[in-house]
C-alpha cells in the first residue's frame, strides 16, 4: 500500500530543526508534536491529529524505513534520553507527554523494546506502554 508520508517530510521542512533544538534545550514550545511524533490516528482529537495520524502498524513500519523521517525519528528520541529531566511532562507539556507515549510505544512495537524508542519509554515512562495504542494495534 501506498502511504502519504510526504505530508510528514513537507511539514517537518521548517520545523524539525527547530524542534530538535527545544529538545536539546530541555523543553518543547512550539506546535509540531503531531508530525514529529506521530501516534495512531484513532487517538487524535483535532483534525490536525487525525491528519497527522498514523493508519496502521503497516504504515508507522514504512515510516521508521524512510530514509528522512525514521532517521530523525531515531534522533530526536535520542536527544530526549539524553537529557538529565526525566519528566515528560516538564519536557513536553501534559498532553504531548501523553502524546509522547504513545508515539513511543507504537515504534517501539516495530523497532522492539531495546530500540531507542522502547528506552524513552524506560526513562520517561517507568517502562510503561500507552495502554490504548497496543489496543489499539490489536485489534487492527
Amino acid at each position: 500500500m501506498n502511504y502519504n508520508l510526504t505530508r510528514f517530510v513537507e511539514a517537518q521542512e521548517y520545523s524539525y530543526v527547530d524542534a530538535l533544538k527545544e529538545i536539546q534545550n530541555g523543553r518543547k514550545e512550539s506546535h509540531w508534536i503531531w508530525y514529529i511524533f506521530p501516534q495512531l490516528k484513532q487517538l487524535g482529537q483535532s483534525s490536525t491529529a487525525k491528519y497527522y495520524g498514523i493508519e496502521s502498524i503497516e504504515e508507522a513500519t514504512e515510516y521508521l524505513k524512510h530514509p528522512v523521517l525514521g532517521e530523525r525519528l531515531r534522533e530526536i528520541s535520542q536527544a530526549l534520553l539524553l537529557l538529565d529531566n526525566n519528566n515528560p511532562y516538564q519536557v513536553m507539556g501534559w498532553i504531548d507527554g501523553i502524546k509522547l507515549c504513545s508515539s513511543m510505544t507504537l515504534f517501539a512495537e516495530i523497532a522492539g523494546y531495546d530500540s531507542v524508542f522502547g528506552k524513552v519509554i524506560d526513562k520517561f515512562f517507568d517502562g510503561k506502554k500507552d495502554e490504548n495504542t497496543i489496543r489499539l494495534l490489536q485489534t487492527n
